[in-house]
């Protein structure tokens, strides 16, 4: 499965559930996670997504510890299963 399908489809569930699934893009910052989830109530996380197997590189794996030394949650999304999980945990 392509990372593409499971981007999308974690964008259309997120927004199923009351949440924006926004594309991140940061200029001059390369590294940075896919997306930035904006979750009823003020809750933000972040996520990678990857195609199934797939693993993070040097540069993803350090923005990732960057970002949860700041306290945000960055998730790393590589299927569909992993989306329901996901929404398990962060839409209760």
């Amino acid at each position: 499965m392509k990372e593409s399908k499971i981007e999308k489809a974690l964008k259309n569930k997120v927004e199923e559930m009351g949440g924006m699934a926004l594309k991140f893009v940061s200029p001059g910052m390369a590294g940075v996670p896919d997306r930035i989830v904006l979750i009823p109530k003020g809750r933000v996380v972040f996520i990678e997504l990857k195609a199934p197997g797939k693993k993070l590189r040097p540069l993803q794996l350090k923005r990732k510890l960057q970002l949860e030394l700041l306290g945000f949650k960055v998730y790393i999304i590589d299927s569909l299963q992993g989306i329901d999980g996901f929404v398990r945990e962060v839409f209760q």
